[in-house]
């Protein structure tokens, strides 16, 4: 009967680690899932904030309508592992600050962009998608 309990205990264990991790997986996507490739898109604005999450890290801009109207949009970045690695931290961008990025729109219409590369005011490029996401290079 002891055996019959460790084996059960075994499994059920293994069952519940398999679906921890089922959520992350589930989480994650190909860039050809929610971006189009053939939706360039270029925006400069201010910067607001920068959500350092997995899969992907977020940052939101403010960008003004061809009215001049502000509108805020959401840019997805590569995860925080990948953008460290390439000398990004937390505090990369600064509250207000002037960027610009480069992508690819949403496939639903939302004010959503796949981050492909950003442009500080000084010039310099820094790095932003994740080259193995499926998407195109910059």
């Amino acid at each position: 009967m002891t055996k019959l309990k460790n084996l059960l205990l075994s499994s059920a264990l293994v069952a519940l680690g398999l679906l921890a991790t089922t959520g992350a997986a589930l989480a994650h996507h190909s860039f050809a899932a929610e971006f189009d490739s053939k939706k360039p898109v270029t925006m400069t604005g201010s910067f607001v904030k920068l959500e350092w999450t997995n899969p992907h890290a977020h940052f939101y801009l403010n960008v003004k309508d061809a009215e001049g109207k502000e509108i805020v949009w959401e840019f997805e970045l590569a995860s925080p592992n990948v953008l460290m690695r390439h000398g990004w931290t937390r505090n990369a961008l600064k509250v207000g600050e002037m960027i610009t990025v480069s992508g690819y729109l949403a496939r639903d219409g939302a004010k959503l962009a796949n981050a492909r590369s950003v442009s500080l005011a000084d010039g310099r490029k820094i790095f932003a998608g994740a080259a193995d996401d499926g998407g195109p290079a910059q």
